[in-house]
């Protein structure tokens, strides 16, 4: 399908929508189409309801991996899913918890939605990639080093596999690697939030932000926005695929507390710590070429934007 047309009438079905990522996507959905239809499931483990306010639509509060969709839902009722629903905690090492959760979830799913072939796009990491230390492209091997990634593996292999079915090859299942998203709503995550939001709290509250030794591992931060446009985007695309969903740069945590200073007047110098993750990738930063000719993707926030959007948008509602 293509995304309609902006006083359509649209049904949508978002998973994790009272999460992070979920629920900008369904702000950004009930803002630019009017006419929007939107379903939620969500289980609030690592969602809030606070994130949904001012939501026009049905919520369904239920753990994904373990109810029948078919007694709650119809597939007739809808025109596209999102797939955002996921334990995103990477610290998370109950491996059968971990990928029951994040498998399950996304199997149920792809039976529900099967028999109308319902575009779907789905949330992986580029935890997939493991800690290459290089910039990745979505034909690099996937090689995670925490169960997390291994989860997020298994779902796009999962997808394949249903679009080598003769009935299914051209059904659009399209992923999207999220790489380290930051932004507005992500503040009911607590420990799990964007280092910038971290590291934000740190400095307010008067701290030396604290990073680890010496602070130039680098991280290709997106913005919750941007990585909400190529979502949109994935579902719009001509056929099925894996996009990567970044910002297309590398920029160190001294580099984020350099802005951070910047965007809240502050001259704090940084604090380093030693590093107690033998998983921690040292440089992620995403190649955009299949996203931007395949997409049209183009970001419009890099970290220095980004983090004043961000900045002022926390002080607005402090």
């Amino acid at each position: 399908m293509s995304l309609p047309s902006k006083n359509a009438i649209w049904r949508v079905l978002v998973t994790g929508g009272a999460g992070f990522v979920g629920s900008r996507l369904v702000r950004r959905i009930e803002t630019d189409w009017e006419n929007a239809d939107v379903t939620v499931i969500d289980d609030f483990r690592s969602g809030d309801f606070k994130n949904l306010e001012g939501f026009r639509g049905e919520l369904i509060a239920n753990d994904l991996a373990d109810i029948d969709l078919n007694k709650l839902i119809q597939a007739n009722d809808f025109d596209a899913i999102f797939h955002l629903a996921s334990i995103t905690d990477t610290r998370v090492m109950d491996q059968r918890k971990m990928c029951w959760d994040n498998i399950e979830s996304f199997k149920r799913l792809l039976e529900f939605a099967r028999n109308r072939q319902i575009p779907i796009t789905y949330a992986s990491s580029a935890a997939t990639y493991g800690i290459d230390g290089k910039v990745n492209v979505e034909t690099d091997e996937r090689k995670p080093a925490n169960v997390y990634g291994f989860s997020k593996v298994q779902l796009e292999n999962l997808a394949a596999k249903y679009l080598r079915e003769p009935d299914l090859a051209g059904w659009k299942l399209n992923a999207v690697r999220y790489f380290n998203v930051y932004g507005p709503h992500e503040q009911h995550k607590g420990a799990m939030a964007s280092m910038i939001y971290q590291l934000y709290l740190q400095m307010t509250g008067g701290k030396r932000p604290r990073v680890f030794k010496s602070g130039e591992q680098q991280r290709d931060f997106v913005h919750v926005d941007d990585a909400v446009q190529c979502t949109l985007l994935a579902m719009n695309s001509a056929k099925p695929g894996v996009f990567n969903t970044g910002s297309g740069e590398a920029k160190s945590f001294n580099d984020v507390i350099a802005q951070l200073n910047k965007a809240l007047g502050l001259s704090l110098e940084a604090e380093y710590i030693d590093n107690p993750f033998p998983f921690f990738q040292p440089f992620t930063q995403a190649d955009l070429s299949r996203s931007k000719a395949e997409l049209g993707y183009e970001p419009k926030y890099y970290l220095e934007t980004g983090i004043a959007q961000y900045v002022k948008w926390l002080q607005e509602r402090s």
